[in-house]
């Protein structure tokens, strides 16, 4: 129940990745036939992630290390590149820490940066990312959907208002990206965070799509591959792997959502049924395999740990999660106080979950949640 954090690799990805560990190694810069062969395989997957997105042109895709690289490259290439034309970037206060720390960085170079609040449901409204705008600003980024509560935000309305005034739009992508049919011509996106594991792909491997009249400048340089975008040598396995994943994404999401959807709204559903127990994100306009809630009087690390004795991977953003005592940025700017925040737990399903995991996580959830209850001096059971 922990596929927002790690997803596991589709044996048919990897039985596509395999060959290209020891027997296929030729490196896609070489002009002999092994080299080629390399070359057509990695345009190949360059095809299928460009299709799953909907971009024009395959030459779009800038293949990296991953989503944090992405978003690093998209923003820190963008604001340097525009840099003369101004100096003001547009974000929401509840991005992923791979969007808010380059910002932060950026903003020592010297760069203001405006952070647009959420509702009670993560929700960024379009109109005050309008409101934003100035005669300064060269960049906005707004994730697709929050990978924490789920919220899917209005990208299409941003993109419209972005391209009418000709700002940059960037988008991560990460926790949408194969899961829900996004389309980068539609939605007016200029750059495009994509991660290869968040659709079943190696971990170690991502891209950029750069829309073909946009120009960044580059983080890695050396021999010039990916269009000299990304210099050294491709990551041929993680690239078939992630070329394959698109491609079974693209084909499969549907259908697979659709079955998500009716085990999201299972969890969704009876796990509210508990006391004093709460949903978080937007109830419909979530990502279909992401059930998050929040837990008053119980502190959400210790819900994880005693799930996971049970055999239950969960996660939480509190500070057993994010490695510091301070509670979740995303639940704080949704208007939540620490301490309610602190008693989060995020489940999220992925195509090996069944019926009977759910059945499981709704027949163990309840007791642990009345045993921690029964520890907390605050509950108001205790008078």
């Amino acid at each position: 129940m922990d596929y927002g954090s790690a997803s596991p690799v589709d044996t048919r990805v990897l039985e596509a990745m395999m060959p290209y560990f020891d027997k296929e190694i030729g490196n896609p810069s070489s002009p002999h036939s092994s080299g080629r062969k390399a070359k057509r395989e990695l345009e190949a997957a360059r095809t299928d992630v460009a299709n799953l997105i909907g971009a024009q042109s395959p030459r779009s895709i800038i293949f990296t290390s991953g989503a944090t690289e992405s978003n690093n490259l998209a923003l820190r290439g963008a604001a340097m590149r525009y840099k003369d034309k101004g100096n003001h970037i547009i974000t929401s206060s509840v991005e992923h820490m791979s969007v808010m720390n380059p910002l932060k960085d950026i903003q020592r170079s010297g760069f203001d940066v405006t952070h647009i609040p959420v509702d009670r449901d993560g929700m960024v409204d379009a109109e005050r990312v309008k409101d934003a705008i100035n005669e300064k600003t060269v960049l906005i980024s707004v994730q697709y959907a929050n990978g924490e509560v789920g919220t899917v935000q209005p990208i299409k309305e941003i993109g419209e208002i972005a391209s009418d005034n000709r700002i940059l739009f960037h988008v991560d992508g990460t926790a949408a990206c194969g899961k829900i049919p996004l389309n980068v011509e539609e939605e007016h996106i200029d750059l495009l965070t994509i991660s290869s594991n968040d659709m079943y792909g190696p971990k170690g491997v991502g891209a950029l799509y750069i829309r073909q009249d946009v120009r960044i400048l580059p983080l890695m340089l050396g021999g010039g591959q990916e269009f000299g975008m990304r210099s050294g040598s491709e990551n041929i396995p993680g690239i078939i792997g992630m070329g394959r994943a698109a491609k079974l994404a693209s084909d499969e999401m549907i259908d697979e959502g659709a079955r998500l959807i009716r085990l999201r709204d299972q969890l969704i559903d009876s796990i509210l049924k508990i006391e004093y127990t709460y949903l978080t994100g937007h109830r419909t306009k979530r990502l279909l395999n992401n059930a998050s809630f929040r837990f008053s009087y119980i502190e959400g690390e210790s819900t994880i740990l005693m799930l996971s004795e049970l055999g239950i991977t969960a996660s939480t953003g509190s500070a057993c999660s994010t490695k510091t005592l301070e509670p979740s940025h995303a639940l704080i700017a949704m208007g939540l106080r620490h301490e309610e925040a602190h008693g989060s737990l995020r489940l999220t399903l992925g195509k090996y979950n069944s019926q009977e995991d759910v059945d499981y996580v709704l027949e163990s959830t309840p007791g642990i949640i009345t045993k921690l209850r029964a520890l907390s001096p605050l509950y108001p059971a205790h008078g």
